[in-house]
């Protein structure tokens, strides 16, 4: 018989406040895909980094195509044939995306080989990327096809992908997993976690559920629904959302001709964008990662203060030139897309991170009132079902997903009037996602005005009462949701709507 590719054998690691595995037991084959499904916190990503060597198991044993192995760094496991792709990047901000690469391959290859060999891997597998591009000018979505490829240029015979879809569009998973079906042909085998179902019964034939860092199940998931797999992994469906008929407010957020040039070479510049949000109504912007969406964000957050004054107006007041504070005073909350870094202070207690947006626990003296603090960050953890040891524990502790929704229960926790959130259920389970979505459309109800800037179509026709489509730094005019239809947005995201030619025609007219 042909032995197993990857077989993990009673593995159990344990923390000071949890046991994220409790003797785990998984076997894959040669040429199969298998996922690993679970809820935020159920131990997957620790599963895989002790597969990938970053962590190692208090107990038990992993064997590699038959043979027992201690691997003991990620070295060691790229040298046997393993590869992942984290959901956390582990990206140095300072490097180029060549630079990046190269970390993790033969020594002997000379920068400019590695190089040619990312462009040539992107441009092989659609995921375009010019290899000279320092990291910190990349979107999130730019940044998750770097590792993409890093991983596809070791040539594995194991690839573990923690959520590799998580801000990639419609069309950039099909074009990936095309790859990954290629990839299972030639015999490599595949780990894949996702809480994307619809994925998991497409790509994958073998499915191990874990549940509180157990392993609860193994099934088929090409014979069972979306439904049956939610039971699986939560105990039971999410509850479906409920949308009802408001009555659409005044503007609280109006864009009027927003043009910004690019910060560095390697932004988007933003051209001409108008907009409008009102009370009572969620707003999507969809559109691939890298074609504005940051450049926006940074100047409707505050972090960007260039624009001309008036071209962005917060509850009729002239807001481009306030900063972040300045423009929560009014009324606007914010969740960035990442969660690390601008979300949440890695280092910091989850009570501690409350102070970054909140100041309600700080005294008219201006003394932190700790114990206070501590009781908000708590009723936030239960409201939103975050799985963390308590308030105090740092920000990076937490999985990916439980992050999240602490990020986005401080922020709507606020009672905002204007909610700006990006990538709002970027790496959460089906259970979580469905919870934040419900929690938005109650903002809505309650009169907030909403925008959302979502990769995630599925999501965005599900809440949003109108799109918008960014493309080239340009918006699309809006439609309402009702009306709108995945393969015109889809033909939009290529900047195909009659405002853009127009705009494009133009433009080269002038040249």
């Amino acid at each position: 018989m042909t032995p197993y590719r990857l077989q993990l054998s009673n593995i159990t690691k344990r923390y000071p406040s949890v046991v994220a595995n409790s003797d785990v037991s998984l076997t894959v084959q040669p040429g199969e895909a298998h996922a690993v499904l679970g809820e935020n916190g159920a131990g997957k990503s620790t599963l895989m980094k002790i597969i990938y060597g970053s962590v190692k198991p208090d107990e038990g044993t992993v064997s590699f195509n038959g043979q027992p192995v201690n691997i003991r760094n990620p070295q060691e496991a790229r040298a046997l044939g393993i590869s992942m792709v984290f959901q956390h990047f582990s990206l140095f901000d300072t490097l180029t995306v060549a630079e990046n690469v190269w970390l993790g391959l033969d020594k002997s290859l000379a920068l400019a080989e590695v190089a040619r060999r990312v462009e040539a891997k992107a441009s092989e597998y659609g995921l375009d990327m010019d290899p000279t591009r320092p990291v910190h000018t990349l979107s999130v979505g730019e940044m998750q096809r770097v590792e993409i490829i890093r991983a596809l240029l070791t040539n594995p015979k194991l690839l573990i992908l923690d959520e590799p879809t998580s801000v990639l569009t419609p069309q950039a998973v099909q074009k990936l997993f095309v790859v990954l079906k290629q990839l299972t042909a030639e015999g490599c085998s595949i780990l894949y976690i996702s809480h994307k179902l619809h994925e998991i019964r497409e790509l994958c034939s073998a499915c191990t559920v874990l549940r509180g860092g157990k392993v609860t199940g193994v099934c088929n998931p090409q014979q069972e629904s979306n439904e049956s797999l939610s039971r699986l992994m939560i105990g039971a469906e999410p509850p479906p959302l409920q949308h009802r008929q408001v009555k659409v407010g005044g503007v609280a957020l109006r864009v009027k001709g927003l043009t910004l040039a690019r910060e560095d070479q390697f932004g988007v510049d933003l051209d001409g964008v108008n907009m409008e949000v009102r009370g009572g109504e969620v707003v999507g912007i969809a559109g691939v990662s890298g074609n504005g969406q940051k450049e926006l964000l940074y100047a409707l957050s505050g972090e960007d203060t260039r624009a001309e004054a008036g071209m962005i107006e917060m509850f009729g007041q002239a807001a481009a030139r306030m900063r972040p504070r300045g423009r929560r005073r009014l009324g606007m909350h914010f969740v960035p897309e990442e969660r690390l870094g601008r979300g949440a202070v890695p280092t910091l207690s989850l009570a501690h991170n409350m102070l970054l947006t909140r100041d309600n626990a700080i005294s008219k003296s201006g003394w932190i009132r700790t114990g206070a603090l501590q009781g908000h960050a708590a009723e936030i953890i239960k409201r939103f079902n975050v799985k963390a040891g308590g308030p105090g524990s740092a920000a990076r502790s937490l999985s990916g997903g439980n992050l999240q929704k602490f990020i986005v229960g401080r922020e709507i926790d606020a009672n905002p009037k204007l909610f700006i959130v990006a990538q709002p259920t970027w790496g959460v389970d089906v259970g979580a996602a469905a919870l934040i979505r419900a929690e938005i459309l109650a903002l809505r109800d309650a009169g907030c005005a909403v925008l959302v800037v979502s990769e995630e179509l599925d999501e965005l026709f599900e809440i949003s009462d109108r799109l918008y489509v960014i493309a080239k730094g340009q918006l699309s005019p809006s439609v309402d949701r009702a009306a709108a239809t995945v393969p015109q947005i889809g033909e939009w995201m290529s900047g195909l709507w009659q405002g853009a030619a127009a705009a494009r025609e133009a433009a080269h007219a002038q040249a």
